[in-house]
């Protein structure tokens, strides 16, 4: 996969850039494989303890599914990998740490949409003291997306004046989703081949309407940051796995273990 000056340039200018086809045919089975796994062990543990919503998760309609990656004997190698070296080094720099890792998916037929809001936004909503230089978001489209089956539609920094700021959000009480924006712009729908990576920054607002077809929507999220991000009571947040240092991995897999705060649901 090539970033181009073309990518990096979009994703200042605008928030966001497309890796179409970033993922080679192994590496995206082998996503999809994990996420089936992961997904069919939260729905079943949720419905063994009559839980139809977990925070922003509603059992059959969508799942976050984050914090998971120790668990697996694969993952490690896909966060950890050289085509991530890569783009964090493209739109991050030489330094660079796993953020979070997330599965989300939409059910068949009933999958929610998601609202308006940035990633910063619920790190911000729930510290709201917290500085830090905004973080990267890779969405790897495990799926082919379109809006029919509920793919992500961003709001280009110009329109939205995002670019170095992270907006109020609200809470929805009906969905426990976080929004940020209500304003009447639909944004840009990002209709992109299953592989495919898009790669937006933490203050990039984005949304997703609902999966009316007869599939899940599947989709996996690797973030990163650029530093250690720093909990204004003390500590650090999420994960904060060291991943890059001048460029080169330094990721060391004998060093990664416990638990990031970050594990959800946390049902078991």
């Amino acid at each position: 996969m090539q970033i181009t000056v073309q990518h990096q340039r979009a994703f200042e200018e605008q928030g966001y850039t497309i890796l179409r086809q970033a993922l080679d045919e192994p590496t995206l089975m082998m996503l999809r494989e994990e996420c089936s796994y992961f997904v069919g062990y939260v729905d079943g543990s949720m419905k063994a303890r009559g839980r139809e919503t977990y925070g922003i998760t509603h059992r059959g309609k969508r799942y976050f599914i984050s914090g998971r990656y120790r668990e697996s004997r694969r993952l490690p190698s896909f966060l950890f990998g050289q085509l991530m070296a890569d783009i964090t080094r493209a739109f991050l720099g030489g330094e660079s740490y796993l953020f979070v890792e997330q599965w989300v998916v939409k059910g068949a037929e009933q999958g929610m949409k998601f609202a308006w809001h940035q990633d910063g936004g619920y790190v911000k909503f729930s510290d709201p003291e917290t500085r830090h230089r905004p973080y990267l978001t890779c969405w790897c489209a495990l799926d082919d997306m379109s809006e029919a089956n509920g793919s992500i539609f961003v709001l280009p920094h110009d329109r939205a004046n995002t670019r170095n700021q992270v907006l109020p959000h609200r809470a929805e009480p009906e969905t426990n989703d976080l929004v940020g924006y209500e304003g009447s712009d639909p944004g840009e729908l990002i209709e992109v081949p299953a592989g495919s990576i898009v790669v937006f920054s933490s203050t990039t607002l984005h949304r997703s309407s609902a999966n009316t077809t007869d599939a899940p929507r599947r989709a996996y999220l690797a973030q990163y940051s650029g530093e250690v991000i720093q909990r204004s009571t003390g500590g650090t947040w999420a994960h904060a796995v060291p991943f890059t240092r001048s460029g080169e991995v330094i990721y060391d897999p004998n060093s990664d273990y416990g638990t990031s705060g970050l594990r959800s649901p946390e049902i078991d």
